[in-house]
Order: structure tokens, then C-alpha cells, then sequence
């Protein structure tokens, strides 16, 4: 009796293992995508020039364009998600979001929490200073001092590496790109770290305000991020990005927006 009765319970706990990873499966957000027929994509606004909001309300900007191609690509509706960085991660495992398509580096601690597609673009840190210390500060080495205070933004991987390079200085933090790169732009910060595009479009927009030093001092990888345990979109977005870039569409984009900046004048 308890042999038959273990064999009966084994048998149920395959069965049911089995209906789990048929249910798992099909939670692959693909098949939401697909039968919603939306791509829901989160990022911030005002990470220039990847997403940037227009003079009359319209999302735009390198990131913005490739989630556009995307969804053309599934035959499925771009639904633009803009969120609060601090709270991106939260949105996109709720399911607020599809997935992160938003100038997010690749760490060892966001990947605990999210799957990321491979590298689509790379880039670094840089410091931009006030005039007055031009010719005083020549390297973001100089910067390490207490004297010196910096600004970035909450939850950036310009904050983690004004940390870790900077741990003399003052470091402020804000919740936005644009309220924290004020902070030099006003005089009331000595530095703002944070990524290179950025810092050199800002630096080219407001000269006599800032100064870009514009050697990367690191070394950052850029990836779409989605849920956890996904294998199925994940291998849609590796084979889509190596599609885009080989057909060209890649750096179509890529040039319209770090090439040329014919855009500037429609964002706030």
C-alpha cells in the first residue's frame, strides 16, 4: 500500500512538474507581446541621445528608434513606458513593462534581478567641470579630493563610479540626469559624472557653462533588459540585434542620432 501510494504520489509530481514547465514556457513575454499585440517598452526620459521627450510631448532618441524597429519587426504596436529609474527594475518585473530598453549597463547587480541580451552599444564614464577649473583640473584624477564637490544621478552607474573614484570628494546625488548636471552648469558642483554621449552633447549645447573631460575612465556595456528566465526572447533579441546590425538598420540609426544633430532643437 505505501509502495502503490509513493508510486501514485511520484506520478502526480511529474505530472505536475510537467504542467509547471508547460505554464512556465508559455509565460515567455513573447506570447503576451504577441496576443496583446504591444511591446511595451520602459526607459527614462531625458538620457540624451538615447531617449529624450519632444517640445510637444513625443518620445524620441536612439533607444526610442530601435524599440520602434522592434516592434515593426514582431508586427506588434510601440507602447512607450516612461519610469523613474530608481523604480525601472521594480516596473519591468511587475510586468509594467515588456522589457528595458533605456541606456542600462550591464552589472553583476542588475543581472541578478534581470536577464540582459548582448552588449548593443558601449560606453564610459566622463566628468564634465566647471570653466574655472580648466587648466587646474586636467584629469579626472584630479578630481579625488576633498575639496572638490561632484553630482550624478541616483541609481547610475555614474554614481557607483564617482564612488568608487572619487571617494574624497562630496558627492550629491539627484534624481534626474538634468537636475544633477545644473548643479555645474550653476556653479553649485565642481563635477558631474556620467555617460560619455551625454556629457558631450550637453558640453557642445552649453559652452561656457561646462567643460567636457572627455576620456572615458570606464569601460561600460549597454543591454535591453527583460525578466528573468526568458530563454526564448532572449535568443529573439540576440538574433534580432545581430539581424539589424548586418542589414544596416543599426547604423541608420545609430548615425541620426550620434552623427548628426539635426534633432536638438525639438527636445525640452
Amino acid at each position: 500500500m505505501k509502495v502503490g501510494l509513493k508510486k501514485a504520489l511520484s506520478g502526480l509530481a511529474l505530472v505536475g512538474a510537467l504542467f509547471s514547465a508547460h505554464s512556465y514556457a508559455a509565460d515567455s513575454a513573447i506570447d503576451n507581446i504577441l496576443t496583446s499585440g504591444e511591446l511595451k517598452v520602459c526607459f527614462e526620459a531625458g538620457y540624451i541621445p538615447f531617449e529624450m521627450k519632444t517640445k510637444d510631448g513625443r518620445f524620441i532618441g536612439f533607444d526610442i528608434d530601435l524599440a520602434k524597429h522592434m516592434a515593426r519587426s514582431m508586427d506588434v504596436k510601440f507602447v512607450p513606458v516612461n519610469t523613474a529609474w530608481d523604480g525601472i527594475i521594480p516596473a519591468l518585473q511587475t510586468g509594467k513593462c515588456d522589457i528595458i530598453i533605456g541606456g542600462m549597463a550591464i552589472t553583476p547587480q542588475r543581472n541578478l534581478k534581470v536577464m540582459f541580451a548582448d552588449t548593443y552599444i558601449e560606453i564610459g564614464q566622463t566628468v564634465l567641470i566647471k570653466p574655472d577649473l580648466q587648466g587646474k583640473v586636467t584629469s579626472y584624477r584630479d578630481l579625488n579630493d576633498e575639496k572638490y564637490t561632484l553630482s550624478s544621478q541616483i541609481g547610475t552607474t555614474g554614481a557607483q563610479a564617482a564612488k568608487k573614484y572619487f571617494p574624497k570628494a562630496t558627492l550629491n546625488l539627484f534624481e534626474t540626469s538634468a537636475d544633477a548636471v545644473l548643479q555645474v552648469a550653476n556653479g553649485k558642483a565642481d563635477g558631474f559624472v556620467y555617460d560619455l554621449p551625454y556629457n558631450a552633447l550637453y558640453a557642445s549645447q552649453h559652452k561656457g557653462k561646462v567643460v567636457h573631460l572627455d576620456q572615458s575612465f570606464t569601460y561600460e556595456p549597454l543591454g535591453w533588459a527583460i525578466r528573468q528566465n526568458d530563454p526564448n526572447f532572449l535568443n529573439f533579441l540576440n538574433n534580432y540585434l545581430v539581424q539589424i546590425k548586418k542589414d544596416g538598420s543599426y547604423d541608420r540609426i545609430y548615425d541620426k542620432w550620434f552623427k548628426s544633430d539635426a534633432w536638438v532643437d525639438s527636445i525640452q
